[in-house]
């Protein structure tokens, strides 16, 4: 995972006003938190954050007051309506260190015919990776799979130096057969005579 650089400023002043001052300004106030270091409180360019955010569990090096830090997100909250960034919180990390970060699931392939649904168990995968090479996602492929299969976390191809962070057996998804729609039809048919009988 590439390293994606961004400017940052020390902020110094603190609480809601403040933190409405720097939104207005289009910055994002955020915290630096690793280490065993006093958090670091900083702001960020709005727009530079929400894309370098595009890509899960981004490396970010931030470069602020002389320094240099190496930081994954760990929280970050947006606006509910427009999801304008509000605040984000860092995790200071070096390379060559473990982390513990959740994986956005992807699915391949299809389901076997018959109409059935894919209920996800899991939104996210956790796993423990080196905080330099943390992958984007995980594939899993649900070719061919029918009613009452699962998916478990075991199942799950990791990259090299990539393991699992939640038991093995943890389902991650799996397939449901479709709600059967003829009864309802049927009763609604049968109240319908029941009211021309009437």
């Amino acid at each position: 995972m590439a390293e994606v650089k961004l400017e940052a400023q020390v902020r110094t002043d603190f609480g809601k006003g403040a933190a409405r001052r720097a939104r207005r300004a289009d910055l994002v106030p955020a915290v630096i938190y690793g280490h065993g270091a006093e958090p670091q409180h900083v702001a960020i360019n709005n727009h530079a954050l929400m894309m370098a955010l595009k890509t899960p569990n981004a490396l970010l090096r931030l470069e602020f007051d002389g320094k240099s830090e190496l930081v994954i997100p760990k929280a970050v909250q947006r606006e509910a309506i427009r999801g304008f960034l509000v605040h984000a919180d860092f995790l200071a990390v070096k390379k060559g260190e473990k982390v513990n970060v959740e994986l956005p699931i992807h699915t391949e392939g299809e389901l076997a015919p018959g109409g059935n649904l894919l209920e996800y168990s899991l939104n996210t995968l956790p796993v423990e990776a080196e905080a330099t090479h943390i992958p984007e996602s995980v594939t899993v492929s649900i070719a061919g799979l029918d009613a009452g299969h699962s998916v478990q976390a075991k199942d799950i191809a990791l990259p090299t130096g990539v393991s699992l962070a939640v038991e093995d057996d943890a389902v991650v998804l799996q397939v449901v057969a479709a709600q059967a729609e003829a009864p309802a039809e049927e009763a609604a048919e049968g109240e319908g005579a029941e009211g021309s009988e009437a």
